[in-house]
């Protein structure tokens, strides 16, 4: 399978059309906004320095990891990291982890990861290619496949490569000590995951790398790795994992606290007036790009306690779905669930569904599953028993219970879920 290597603009046409950049301190302040940790800060300065006086713009690294097609607001903090990049003049380039995929990511894991095959990465890869560039520009984005180099790889390759790091180095990532010290299994693949990707950051001149905080171990692999092959290492940046919409774990949709930056408007703004009031100053500061004065405005407006937070939340609520939409988008659904919730209205949009209701009606587990309320019947049985299932706005409390109805009527799961059912007659 061949790789695909979108590189938009060449570099000639790129440095042309960006001849002038920022000033190293304006480019610094904006680098700054937002991030965790940048190491060396020093180098950075150095490269941005050599960039304005060379009129050549930096690589700047981001690895895509492939099994995760859907992107959310917490994977759109990186991201939009990576827009500041190319706003300032410097190049995008997506690693998409196709080769490495097959390997599966060891961060943060408390045991092996599942590998994907090479057609699924590659899937998943056109996708979060499609979602990723509503963030980023496509003027000045390069995307490739890191098949493209570690294929051609050698076993011969691999050894001299695995000989470059210890394990004792290795071991000094969490993820991997806590496994070892419970006697948990660690296989020798995973061990050649840093590498792997720091090899990425070799094949493609990287200047600077971008990742969450749990990527950290990873990206100072990759500055290790580029030394050993004579290059001038890259700067890594990292960024803070954003809380989901449960105010405790990182966002994540396996955990279902997430906001998905491909969503309809109304469940993005739904959403976010579900979090946490601790949270509010978190992302607007993460994933929004409002001005840094209107960010402190916030931020004293929140710690004097002045003012409902809820007023605050629904600004932002309006901000992410007019970024992932439009301003006509945000206002309706503003409208939609002010008149769904505060009003107790139901939705305009409502969808509806025909289903055979005669010789004793259809029991409520089933009739969830197939208006796809639910996508199994444990999940319909948990939404009833924990109280978020209603029929005509009347609350369902068994699971056994059975819907007879001879005229249409309204069944709700949650708080923004509807469907209109029509008795087939």
């Amino acid at each position: 399978m061949q790789s695909v290597n979108r590189n938009v603009n060449s570099d000639r046409n790129f440095k042309e059309r960006n001849a002038v950049y920022p000033s190293v301190n304006e480019q610094m302040d904006e680098i700054r906004r937002g991030t965790e940790e940048i190491i060396p800060e020093d180098d950075l300065v150095k490269k941005i320095e050599k960039s304005i006086k060379e009129k050549k713009p930096l690589n700047v690294k981001l690895g895509c990891d492939p099994s995760r097609p859907d992107l959310h607001l917490g994977h759109s903090v990186v991201l939009r990291k990576l827009r500041q990049f190319q706003d300032l003049g410097h190049k995008a380039i997506l690693i998409i982890g196709d080769f490495t995929g097959m390997i599966g990511d060891p961060s943060g894991r408390s045991k092996t990861r599942p590998s994907l095959t090479i057609e699924q990465t590659r899937e998943y890869g056109e996708s979060y290619y499609e979602q990723a560039t509503r963030i980023l520009s496509t003027d000045n984005i390069r995307m490739v496949y890191n098949s493209e180099w570690l294929n051609k790889m050698t076993f011969a390759d691999v050894i001299k490569l695995a000989g470059k790091y210890t394990v004792a180095r290795m071991l000094e990532r969490d993820d991997f000590l806590k496994r070892y010290k419970e006697g948990a299994a660690i296989g020798i693949h995973e061990f050649l995951y840093p590498l792997a990707q720091a090899m990425d950051s070799v094949a493609i001149e990287s200047d600077i790398e971008l990742g969450g905080t749990d990527q950290k171990f990873n990206l100072l692999v990759g500055r290790d790795i580029q030394r050993e092959f004579g290059m001038e290492p890259q700067v890594i940046l990292t960024v803070p994992l954003l809380t989901g919409t449960d105010g405790v774990e990182k966002m994540s949709k396996s955990l279902n606290n997430y906001i998905g930056i491909t969503e309809s408007p109304k469940e993005i703004y739904g959403k976010t007036l579900s979090i946490h009031d601790n949270l509010i100053y978190t992302y607007y500061l993460l994933t929004t790009d409002i001005s840094l004065e209107r960010l402190e405005e916030i931020k004293a407006i929140l710690e004097d306690g002045t003012s409902n937070p809820r007023d605050i939340k629904r600004e932002l609520a309006r901000t992410l779905v007019r970024m992932y939409h439009d301003e006509n988008a945000a206002k309706q659904a503003e409208e939609e669930f002010d008149r769904v919730f505060i009003k107790k209205d139901i939705p305009d949009d409502i969808q509806e569904v025909t289903l055979e209701m005669k010789n004793g009606g259809l029991g409520i587990v089933d009739l969830m599953l197939k208006t796809s309320l639910v996508s199994s019947k444990s999940e319909a049985r948990r939404l009833i028993q924990q109280g978020g299932v209603k029929v005509d706005n009347e609350k369902i409390s068994d699971i056994n219970d059975r819907i007879e109805k001879d005229e249409s009527f309204i069944v709700q799961v949650g708080k923004r879920k509807f469907v209109k059912i029509v008795p087939k007659k």
